[in-house]
């Protein structure tokens, strides 16, 4: 699990609203591939999913006030749609923040 400091309160339909809105194209534009992600709110998080190709979310984002607790598929780590995702992800984050020192990511088990 990775936690990313925000230094800015969102909420989940924040964090849902922008990643369902820009995930797909941006993916577009860097993969040039055809694959559409579905991104599903549950509860205090968000869910990344591509029920043809991959079994279970490869992605849950579970906001915590000014931090994301990402959650990253353990079988698709190395897959290169999941890397560019997870590369578009902290491209997002630092959108959603309004903060100058930007966002922090820390990495744990």
């Amino acid at each position: 699990m990775r936690i990313v400091t925000l230094h800015t309160r969102i909420s989940v339909d924040d964090l849902w609203s922008r990643i369902n809105e820009k995930l797909n194209p941006y993916f577009f534009k860097q993969r040039q591939e055809p694959i559409v992600f579905e991104t599903v709110k549950t509860g205090n998080a968000v869910e990344i999913w591509q029920k043809e190709l991959y079994e279970g979310a490869l992605f849950h984002i579970e906001v915590d006030g000014t931090h994301l607790n990402v959650t990253h598929n353990e079988h698709y780590v190395d897959d290169v749609n999941s890397l560019t995702i997870f590369s578009i992800l902290g491209s997002l984050f630092e959108d959603l923040t309004d903060d100058i020192r930007g966002v922090e990511m820390v990495q744990e088990g």
